[in-house]
Formats: C-alpha cells, sequence, structure tokens
C-alpha cells in the first residue's frame, strides 16, 4: 500500500479534529496506576508490534485515567493526542491541531524525513585532497603512478615532493572523530585513518592543513536559538565538517567550539603529525577544484546515524540530517532548506502540516511550530507496515528507565509502570515540556501519543509527564461495561 494511503487514516482524522467532529469521551474518576514493588525493576520491553486482536481501548477510559496526571499544575495544560495506533482512533484530544512548540520532539519529522528521503546504505564521506606545490613535478601527483604506497618509496618510483596544501573536506558527519581508539558505538569515521591514508599516499610533509566545510551554506546559528547554546554545549554552529561535533576532545562535556571548521583542521593537524607527515600552516577555506583525493573515511549509513539523532537527542546530527534532506530536494544545504525540505517530505509521506514553521531541524528554537498530530501521524506512519525503513523512527525513540534522554527517568514509585515500556522522544526548552511516542497499554494496545506542557523544563515537569505516559501504560482502558463494544468514534478511513 503506498506511503500517502497508509497515512491517509490520520490526515483524515486531522481534517475532522480541525472541524471540531471528534473528541474525547466524557471525564470520569481518574483511575490510579500501580506501581512496581520496591527493588523490582521492570525489562525493557521488545520493539512492540501491532496487535489487532488486543481489546481496544475507549476513550472515556482513557480520558479517565488521564484526568489527574494531565490536571497536574505544573503542566499547565498540556496540549495531548492519544490515538491508537493500528485504526487511528482519537482517544483523547485537547488542541491536537494547533502549532505549538515541540522542541526535541521535531526530531521525529526530521527522522522520519531523513529516512524517506536519503539512500538507507548512504553514509557521510569526509575527503583528504591534495594539491602538490607548483614546483613539484608532473611524476610526483599524488594519485599518479609516480606516488609512493605505504611509509618507504617504492624502487623505480619517485616520493612526492615537499610541501602542497591538504584540504579536509567535510560532507556533514558529526560523529567525525578524533579518538585513536575504539570510537564507540556507532563505529565512527576516525581521523587517525585518515591521516595514515595520507601518508601511504607518499605525502610527508605539506605546507598547509586547510579545513573545508562549505558544503553547507548560512548561518551556523539559527533563529530562536540562545546564545549560551554552544558554550553550554549543546550544540555547535552547523557546518559541513566538524570533529566530534566541535568537543575539545572525544566525548568532552562542556563549551564547543564556535569555529567547527577551524577546530577540524586543528584536529587532522595532530592526526597527520603522529602519522608521520609534518605540517605548516592551519586554515579553513574551500577547496581547490584541482586537488586530487588521496583518502576518505566514510560515517556509519544513514538509519544508524537517525537511530543515534534520536536515542541521545543529539542536536548535531539533526542539523546535518535535515541539510542533506535539502540537498536530496534540491534545496539549500542551510537552515531555511533543511526545514523546507522536512516539512515537504513530511506532505509527500501523506503526514499533516498544516501550520508548521520550523527554524530548525533539531528543535532547539523557540520559534518552531508544529501541531501534535503531526508528530503522531509520523508515528503512526512509522508503526503501520509496509515501509519498513521508517521503523527506525521507533527503534530510535528512548525507552523508559533504560536507554538515551530516558535512561535515568522511570524509577521506583508512581511512574514506574512505564519503565521499559514507554519509548518516546524527550523535549525541553524555557517554553515548553514535551513527550511524543508510543506504549503498549496493559492490554497489548499499541497506543501513540504527543505531551506539550506550555512550560519550562525542571524535576518536578518531567516527573509530571513521566506520570502521564506511566499511567497511559497501565491503562486496559475497556468501555464501561465488560464486553461491550468501544463507544469511541470509528476509524477513519485509510487506517
Amino acid at each position: 500500500m503506498p506511503l500517502g494511503a497508509r497515512a491517509g487514516g490520520l490526515t483524515a482524522l486531522a481534517g475532522a479534529l480541525l472541524a471540531g467532529s471528534l473528541s474525547p469521551g466524557p471525564a470520569a474518576p481518574p483511575g490510579g496506576a500501580s506501581p512496581a514493588p520496591p527493588g523490582v525493576r521492570a525489562e525493557a520491553s521488545a520493539l512492540p508490534g501491532l496487535d489487532p486482536d488486543a481489546p481496544k481501548a475507549d476513550p472515556a477510559a482513557v480520558a479517565a485515567r488521564l484526568l489527574g496526571p494531565l490536571s497536574d499544575p505544573v503542566l499547565g495544560g498540556p496540549a495531548t493526542l492519544v490515538v491508537d495506533a493500528l485504526t487511528g482512533q482519537v482517544l483523547l484530544a485537547n488542541r491536537p491541531t494547533e502549532p505549538t512548540a515541540p522542541a526535541s520532539t521535531v526530531k521525529i519529522a526530521t527522522a522520519t524525513a531523513a529516512l524517506t528521503t536519503l539512500d538507507p546504505d548512504a553514509r557521510l564521506r569526509t575527503r583528504a585532497v591534495y594539491l602538490p606545490p607548483a614546483s613539484a613535478p608532473p611524476a610526483a601527483t599524488a594519485g599518479s603512478p609516480a606516488a609512493t604506497t605505504g611509509s618507504a618509496a617504492v624502487p623505480g618510483r619517485a616520493p612526492l615532493a615537499p610541501g602542497g596544501t591538504l584540504w579536509l573536506v567535510g560532507a556533514g558527519d558529526p560523529t567525525l572523530t578524533a579518538a585513536t581508539g575504539a570510537a564507540g558505538y556507532p563505529p565512527a569515521a576516525r581521523l587517525s585513518d585518515l591521516a595514515e591514508q595520507v601518508r601511504k599516499a607518499g605525502i610527508t610533509a605539506v605546507g598547509a592543513v586547510v579545513g573545508d566545510g562549505t558544503a553547507y551554506e548560512g548561518p551556523g546559528m539559527a533563529p530562536g536559538w540562545r546564545d549560551g547554546y554552544v558554550t553550554d554545549g549543546n550544540v555547535t554552529p552547523v557546518s559541513a565538517l566538524s570533529v566530534d561535533a566541535g568537543r575539545a576532545t572525544p566525548g568532552a562535556a562542556g563549551p564547543r567550539s564556535l569555529t567547527p571548521d577551524a577546530a577540524a583542521a586543528a584536529a587532522f593537524r595532530t592526526a597527520l603529525t603522529a602519522a608521520g607527515v609534518s605540517v605548516g600552516s592551519v586554515s579553513t577555506g574551500r577547496a581547490d577544484a584541482a586537488a586530487r583525493e588521496v583518502g576518505s573515511v566514510q560515517s556509519p549509513p544513514i538509519p544508524v546515524l537517525v537511530e543515534r539523532m534520536l536515542t541521545d537527542s543529539d542536536n548535531d546530527l539533526a542539523e546535518s540530517l535535515g541539510r542533506q534532506v535539502a540537498i536530496a530536494r534540491g534545496l539549500p544545504a542551510s537552515f531555511d532548506g533543511a526545514t523546507r525540505g522536512v516539512l515537504g517530505a513530511l506532505r509527500d509521506a501523506g503526514i499533516p502540516t498544516d501550520g508548521a514553521s520550523l527554524r530548525d531541524t533539531s528543535g532547539l528554537s523557540i520559534d518552531n511550530r508544529i501541531a501534535p498530530v503531526t508528530l503522531v501521524a509520523a508515528l503512526r506512519t512509522a508503526a503501520l507496515p509496509g515501509h519498513p525503513a521508517l521503523r527506525t523512527v521507533l527503534s530510535g525513540l528512548p525507552v523508559a528507565g533504560f536507554t538515551g534522554t530516558l535512561g535515568d527517568r522511570y524509577g521506583p514509585g508512581d511512574t514506574s509502570p512505564g519503565a521499559g515500556v514507554v519509548r518516546a522522544k524527550t523535549g525541553s526548552l524555557r517554553i515548553v515540556t514535551s513527550l511524543a511516542g508510543m506504549v503498549t497499554d496493559s492490554d497489548g494496545r499499541l497506543l501513540l501519543f504527543g505531551l506539550f506542557a506550555p512550560v519550562e523544563e525542571q524535576g518536578l515537569t518531567k516527573m509530571a509527564l513521566d506520570r502521564v505516559a506511566a499511567a497511559l501504560a497501565s491503562c486496559g482502558c475497556p468501555p464501561a461495561g465488560a464486553g461491550l463494544p468501544s463507544a469511541g468514534p470509528p476509524a477513519p478511513p485509510g487506517g
């Protein structure tokens, strides 16, 4: 079934919501969640599927279960949408089509766009290109038969003349690392490997190393970004060339580099020196078209990058993937091109984007606006059969109490029913605290949800949202009267 047809159910749902024809059932006294016994740790559930035989949740019962948690005053009256993943039935809705600040939950949109637009086997390739000094004889040009291979000269071949310029040309891989040992998971491209390739090409000295991050264009900071994002370590200014996402050392916390391309060039000099290549000056600029490639390293494939972006809420990866979508769609590799590309890809997938206005693809901008129905529709598109590449959207979501940005949440107490069961993307800015994802309820029914509280994140706010998701996880929520058919609205066509 075509992707647009599969997503059509929730598109129709969005239209019905706009018309005001769908609403949650009447509220009833809230039900309580049952926390896990003290000392008992839940296990992380497998990635859930759709079980058509699992009992359907009833809108009135869901509203009753969530009324108490959603009424917590610290949440400020959150925009909310809960739907049945299989049928698309609306189980609870409060301002679901009103564009709202999403914070990092917008990474669900970025992930969906990347996986529907980019080749799943594609990798971001960082290159080293070399232009020998003008005085070098033609036979000594890098890549020619006269070049040496390895650290020793080959009999009958002339070594390369020292000097010349070596460019480090970025393609947008923020996972490129200066680490010399194991580069973590997923395995990242290493500068040390690239430096060894340069040495094996017969280059023993260069007059200059130049960092080229010009594959991306426009400003490095988006409208609505706080000045402290870089110094606080949230993100580095967007460039096609960065090493360890602008961190001073692999895995370091704290401030990022304000000039990631220059920092990458300096790190490459260090790697070249360790490989036995002497280096003169270090600068930044566009590579000469006449320079020849002498080495390259590659990122993990796109789905792995998407999964890491979601689990760790990696802002640098989100901005880079947005630009890759823009390039693939013939748009500028800038903030404007990336946001247009992501929203265009969602529309092409049949996902409603009415009212959406984005300034970045990471969610850091306070000026971003997107409706809850858009992000829930993206999740449902990933959950429905027929488009397996989008399963990465779901597998990349942090697991409550276990992985990523939910790893330290849903411990003992009233949020424990969600541990190992809730999978959701987190978001936080000074104007919003958000959570969007999926949960299998106690009857085995897969539910999708989006929660957007118009308040600044703090410990109490996060815990309050977690109580909502935990209450949903503990909800069997059958209709009043065991065995009676659901009183909720029928499933929209296309589901």
